[in-house]
């Protein structure tokens, strides 16, 4: 086995074989377990507010799946697209070389073509895992015209900011909030009429 991946020839193709595959899994391991930099080519904005309300700490993240730039794109090409294409550049060769006997010359261009075939796999799956991590979030705009209740207080004429609980659809989700009319107390019952997406926030009115 050492010198199918080893030998004097195969080596060229053994060595990018094992570094690329201990490299590839290496980072895919890091990304599944949040040990790594999210850098799939998405974007994702963390809002986190802490609100002290009668005690309570309540610590809420509001997360968006818009998709990032082409920055971070060339970012994940540069290091995990790499990785791949080194992992199926070194197997594709071996296999052609030590196991299908192949001159060097036409394993060189089937370990190219195996190469560019697990850079397509890697994007179509880094495409889907993250598909999968965005599908569970709620725009803000679903908001408008939602109905909920006040989680902390919300002053009057707009001279402040509180918080608010609404479900949208079954998702219940928590929006800094003003309002123009009186002051809402807590647990008071509102409907959103405003979006703000500059500070993430919403205006309501009393329902």
């Amino acid at each position: 086995m050492q010198e199918l991946i080893l030998g004097p020839v195969a080596i060229w193709f053994g060595v990018p074989a094992l570094v690329g595959t201990a490299f590839f899994t290496l980072r895919m391991g890091l990304m599944l377990v949040g040990g790594a930099d999210t850098d799939a080519g998405f974007d994702v904005d963390v809002d986190v507010d802490f609100d002290v309300d009668v005690g309570d700490v309540d610590a809420v993240s509001d997360t968006g799946g818009d998709p990032g730039d082409s920055t971070q794109a060339f970012q994940v090409l540069s290091v995990q697209a790499i990785a791949s294409f080194v992992m199926g550049f070194g197997w594709g060769g071996l296999g052609a070389l030590s196991g299908a006997g192949w001159p060097l010359s036409v394993s060189i261009a089937f370990a190219i073509l195996c190469g560019g075939m697990m850079v397509w796999v890697l994007g179509r799956l880094l495409r889907f895992v993250y598909g999968l991590q965005s599908s569970g979030t709620v725009p803000m705009y679903q908001a408008l015209e939602c109905e909920g209740r006040v989680y902390a207080q919300i002053p009057a004429g707009a001279a402040g900011m509180g918080r608010v609980r609404v479900v949208i659809g079954d998702r219940e989700r928590y929006y800094k909030a003003v309002t123009d009319g009186d002051a809402l107390p807590r647990d008071a019952k509102i409907r959103v009429v405003e979006i703000n997406a500059d500070d993430n926030s919403v205006k309501v009115v009393e329902a």
